[in-house]
């Protein structure tokens, strides 16, 4: 065991006893490349991705966000090897509505049959007994939100909520006007959106969002918080960690932490090295100067 880390303190999903470290850990990238399919296949070194999420979780992290079509099935598989028996204060968070195509491309899976076979695909693959928290992601455009009715698909996972197979529901690739909807139907722990320093540019109701979510203690998990498969780039950014004598990933993670208590943060990687630097941001301090300079990247123009 290695000695646990700041975490920027914790957050609790409303009306449940899941008090999660507000610096979580997200497993995407746990799974392999082929070619030009993206998050495919298993990795290259399985025991290394098995070391990996034993340091997370040895860190002091206890929220591990993943989804069975990741690999597909891989990510899951390993996280079932690496932590099973799974230790209590572990919260797993994984999302269904999607599947992979033999191309590697993403197609929505959105009727009652594809939704109750992904949460068996994850019960199976997790080895467990019950989700503990399953995101219904939004799939009427693939890479942003977009307005349509999720009214039977939330119903669909309401039901197996009734059934003991999940024990609490998010939401994810969501617009304000769905997660109200959702709400009508069953409490709504948490909602993942794509957001981070640069992306919130172009999205500038998603700040509103995070706000109105806080308002109600519902925790707000930004998806690809350092950029994703393009990692954020900004002169504004860099010359924020020159100052701080810190990296540009970590500065970034930390202003997420600074945003909004709600706040949650999945960073992902593959790399221990990488994982350790991470975690160092939930004890990095952004004086004043450096959070109005941060602030001010989402209102320019920002490559991400």
């Amino acid at each position: 065991m290695i000695a646990q880390t700041d975490l920027a303190g914790t957050f609790t999903l409303p009306d449940t006893s899941m008090t999660l470290n507000r610096m979580g850990y997200g497993a995407m990238q746990l799974a392999g490349r082929d070619g030009n399919k993206l998050v495919w296949g298993p990795p290259r070194d399985v025991d290394g991705a098995i070391a990996l999420l034993r340091e997370v979780v040895a860190s002091g992290v206890n929220h591990i966000d993943t989804a069975d079509f990741y690999g597909p099935h891989v990510t899951n598989q390993i996280i079932r090897k690496a932590l099973s028996p799974y230790p209590k204060d572990l919260v797993i968070v994984t999302k269904v509505s999607a599947r992979r195509g033999d191309d590697g491309s993403w197609i929505p899976a959105f009727s009652p049959e594809e939704l109750t076979a992904a949460v068996h695909d994850n019960l199976r693959n997790l080895g467990v007994d019950a989700l503990d928290v399953v995101n219904l992601r939004g799939m009427f455009s693939i890479h942003e939100p977009a307005e349509g009715s999720m009214e039977p698909q939330i119903t669909v996972l309401a039901e197996l909520r009734q059934k003991g197979l999940i024990r609490h529901i998010g939401l994810s690739n969501v617009t304000s006007a769905q997660i109200a909807e959702a709400r009508r139907i069953v409490p709504v722990v948490c909602v993942q959106n794509h957001y981070n320093l640069a992306h919130r540019a172009a999205h500038p109701a998603e700040d509103a969002l995070i706000d109105d979510l806080a308002r109600d203690d519902i925790a707000y998990v930004p998806f690809f918080p350092l950029g994703g498969f393009t990692p954020l780039q900004s002169d504004a950014l860099s010359d924020v960690a020159a100052r701080l004598a810190a990296t540009p990933m970590q500065v970034a993670l930390a202003w997420l932490l600074h945003r909004s208590p709600n706040i949650l943060v999945i960073p992902g990687t593959s790399s221990i090295e990488h994982l350790r630097e991470n975690l160092q941001a939930s004890k990095l301090q952004l004086p004043p100067d450096a959070i109005a300079d941060l602030d001010a990247i989402g209102q320019n123009s920002v490559k991400a």
